[in-house]
C-alpha cells in the first residue's frame, strides 16, 4: 500500500452551498405545513457540512471508506471530503525524542549509562497509519533498540591495556561517527513505520556510578602515563642534542663516564615534577 493523494474540494464554494440548502430548507419549512419540501433541502445542506475538515500547515488527513484507504490530502485550508469517508489527522512536523538514560554493557563488559536525542517526522503518512499499531510508541521503542544495541557493539573508550585497536572507533572520542551510524540504524529501523530520521546524537554517555570512581582513576593514571612518556621522549631529544653540539663546536672532551654522568644529571632536571636546585663546580671538572 502506498501513499497516493486524495482529491478534496475548496472548503469555501461548500460551506457557501451548503448553507445555502440549509436555509432554503428552513425556509420552505415554515413555509408549508408540509415539512417534506423543507428536508429535501435541509438534509443534503446538511451532510455537506459534515464533510468539511481544516487541514494545518505540515498536517495531512488520511481518508478511509469502510477500511478502504482512499487516499491523503495535504492541502492546507478549509477542504471538503466525501462525509461518508473515516478522517484521520497525522501532523508532520518534526519532533523531538529526549530518550530515558539506559543502563547497558559495552564491548568490554562495562557498565554504562547512555541516552539519545532522536529528530524525526512523519514521511509516509500511509505507512504511519496502517503498517504499526501505534507510531509513537514504535519510535520510542525503536529508539531505545538501536541505543543498546550502538552501546552493546562498541567500547566506551580504549586502554592501553584492553584489546581495542587505537584507530578503532569508540563511543567516547568517535561521537560523529557514532551519531552516523545510531542515525543509519534508527532510519532502517523506522522506515517501517514511514518515519524519517532527521538527526540523532548520544545526548548522554558516562559510565555507571558503580565503577565511574575507579574509571575515573584509571583514565587519570594513563593520563599521567602518557605525560610522562612525553616528558622523556623530549629530555631524551634535548639530551642528544646537546651531546651532539658539544661534541661537534669541539667545546669539551667528555669519555664515557662523564657522558654518563651528564646524561643522567640532565634527565633528572628535565624530567623531575620539582625544579632543581644547582650546585656551581668551582674546581676542575677532572680530578
Amino acid at each position: 500500500m502506498n501513499e497516493k493523494p486524495l482529491a478534496s474540494n475548496s472548503g469555501a464554494g461548500m460551506l457557501g452551498l451548503g448553507l445555502l440548502l440549509i436555509f432554503i430548507g428552513v425556509g420552505l419549512s415554515s413555509s408549508f405545513d408540509n415539512p417534506i419540501p423543507g428536508a429535501i433541502f435541509f438534509i443534503p445542506g446538511f451532510f455537506l457540512l459534515v464533510g468539511f475538515t481544516v487541514v494545518n500547515p505540515n498536517e495531512a488527513v488520511v481518508a478511509t471508506f469502510f477500511g478502504d484507504y482512499q487516499g491523503t490530502v495535504k492541502q492546507n485550508g478549509l477542504r471538503w471530503i466525501n462525509p461518508l469517508f473515516k478522517k484521520k489527522k497525522i501532523s508532520l512536523r518534526a519532533r523531538n525524542l529526549n530518550g530515558q538514560k539506559l543502563k547497558v554493557n559495552d564491548k568490554l563488559g562495562n557498565p554504562i549509562e547512555i541516552a539519545a536525542v532522536v529528530v524525526w517526522r512523519i514521511s509516509d503518512t500511509v505507512k504511519a497509519c496502517f503498517e504499526v499499531d501505534d507510531y509513537v510508541k514504535y519510535v520510542e521503542i525503536q529508539s531505545e533498540a538501536a541505543v543498546r544495541h550502538l552501546a552493546g557493539i562498541y567500547a566506551y573508550d580504549s586502554m592501553e591495556d584492553d584489546d581495542i585497536a587505537v584507530h578503532e572507533v569508540t563511543l567516547r572520542d568517535g561521537s560523529g561517527k557514532i551519531n552516523e551510524m545510531l542515525e543509519g540504524e534508527l532510519t532502517e529501523r523506522l522506515s517501517r513505520a514511514g518515519v524519517e530520521v532527521l538527526e540523532a546524537r548520544i545526548s548522554h554517555l558516562a559510565y555507571a556510578p558503580e565503577i565511574a570512581g575507579a574509571m575515573l582513576q584509571r583514565q587519570q593514571a594513563s593520563a599521567v602515563v602518557a605525560a610522562r612518556r612525553q616528558i622523556v621522549n623530549g629530555a631524551v631529544g634535548m639530551v642528544d642534542m646537546a651531546l651532539a653540539m658539544l661534541s661537534e663546536k669541539n667545546i669539551v672532551e667528555l669519555d664515557e663516564e662523564r657522558k654518563a654522568a651528564m646524561v643522567s644529571n640532565l634527565l633528572v632536571v628535565l624530567c623531575g615534577e620539582k625544579a632543581a636546585t644547582p650546585i656551581l663546580n668551582a674546581g676542575t671538572l677532572y680530578p
